[in-house]
């Protein structure tokens, strides 16, 4: 019998825990029904009640229908890698653009120095005598 209450004990402590960090690491925009520190004095002051009520009210919605997979007011996740990164990917894009457009630029100045060169150096043939 003690040992099912110290159990219960266990899991209640377990649980308000988690609901307590839970909500400290909430930003306080996403909190829902009332204010981060009432949320906190609640879950502290009725542990397994508060707690619950927290899971239930207070915790943002990950999962609203409006925005599959973001919670609303929240900033849009940053990619983890380069190639999920649209704006790097663009800017990758770009650069391999002006990279090519350059190195069209330097081949058409060599072409025309040299058929510079190519015309002054052939010999100038004389005007054709009516």
């Amino acid at each position: 019998m003690v040992r099912n209450i110290i159990v219960a004990a266990l899991v209640a402590l377990a649980i308000t825990i988690y609901a307590l960090i839970q909500c400290i690491r909430t930003p306080a925009h996403d909190v829902r029904s009332i204010s981060k520190p009432a949320w906190i004095l609640s879950i502290i002051l009725l542990p397994l009640i508060g707690a619950g009520l927290w899971f239930w009210l207070g915790r943002p919605r990950y999962g609203d229908p409006g925005v599959p997979g973001r919670n609303p007011g929240r900033p849009a996740p940053r990619p983890s890698n380069p190639d999920d990164d649209a704006d790097f990917l663009r800017d990758l894009e770009r650069q391999r653009r002006m990279r090519a457009r350059d190195e069209e630029l330097r081949r058409k100045e060599t072409e025309a120095k040299d058929h510079e060169e190519r015309d002054k150096d052939a010999p100038q043939d004389p005007p054709a005598e009516k």
